[in-house]
């Protein structure tokens, strides 16, 4: 085994996605991970995989986190109570602020299919009450890196001078890259952060160790200033790979989990179901399904 350069990022575990089958909103469900203990994931909470037709998503809360959502294949129709409505394709991203309250729905169009990736994202405590919000990262404007055999669609964050199009409240850098077969890339990452690399297809060199589609590679914050890189390396000479890498400055506060609601305390979690069964969050929206056309 070799040792890594100066300022090149290692991993510190390796998961490996939880498939749960088929329940009463989707046709299949993964957890890649979940908020069991979220200082080990801090600022992330959770990513979920799941494929959908119907019902999908009905009308729900949330409140104190943001939820990412990438779209993989087929169309996903989402809506929400403040007057936002839209359909995203493949390859194109929701980015949805909570803040202090909001109610949406998220379903496949036509209920014909939607196969999604969905980040729970935390917001530090002085910006759990921020107004509600979304963003389309729609495939038109989507901000890209290219390089040898690789090709990086930026979400979040600056990677090579390209800067991702999401407006964040926290410091957090994400992207999705597809690389040829034996192609390679280094994505330079903030040593302060803490990362994740979801590998989505085929196989991957993270970090120089080897994972497979459905494993997640997590790296801690470097203990200096220093610059920090993730080396990454398609495998197999025949297959490309895909690979999600998001990373973070942990928050290093508390956190209180109760349904849809992410706050600091659990006093914050009653009083967000207060609100919301009080009409606090405004009413639950009775919008007719999309008639979409692009």
């Amino acid at each position: 085994m070799t040792t890594p350069f100066a300022g090149q990022r290692t991993l510190t575990r390796i998961t490996d996605k939880q498939r749960l089958g088929p329940d009463a909103q989707v046709d299949d469900k993964a957890l890649v991970f979940v908020p069991t203990d979220p200082a080990l994931t801090d600022p992330f909470l959770a990513l979920v995989e799941d494929r959908f037709s119907t019902p999908g998503f009905a009308w729900h809360p949330h409140r104190g986190l943001e939820t990412v959502t990438t779209v993989i294949d087929g169309v996903l129709e989402h809506g929400d109570n403040l007057g936002h409505t839209g359909a995203l394709e493949a390859g194109e991203v929701q980015w949805m602020t909570a803040g202090r309250g909001i109610i949406h729905r998220e379903l496949a169009y036509r209920d014909e299919r939607a196969h999604v990736l969905q980040m729970w994202l935390n917001l530090p405590a002085r910006k759990k009450m921020t107004p509600s919000r979304y963003q389309d990262l729609t495939k038109a404007a989507m901000p890209r890196v290219t390089a040898p055999g690789v090709r990086i669609d930026v979400h979040a964050g600056t990677v090579d001078g390209v800067t991702g199009a999401a407006d964040t409240h926290h410091p957090v850098q994400g992207i999705v890259a597809t690389l040829d077969p034996e192609a390679s890339y280094d994505l330079h990452v903030p040593p302060e952060h803490r990362l994740f690399a979801h590998v989505m297809d085929g196989r991957l060199l993270v970090a120089g160790r080897e994972l497979r589609a459905g494993q997640t590679g997590w790296s801690d914050p470097a203990t200096g200033p220093a610059p920090t890189t993730l080396h990454l390396g398609a495998v197999d000479p025949g297959e490309p790979a895909r690979v999600m890498v998001y990373s973070g400055t942990p928050l290093r506060e508390p956190v209180a989990v109760g349904g849809p609601f992410v706050m600091n305390t659990k006093t914050e979690i009653t009083r967000a179901f207060t609100d919301f069964h009080s009409g606090a969050f405004g009413p639950v929206p009775r919008t007719a399904r999309l008639a979409y056309d692009r």
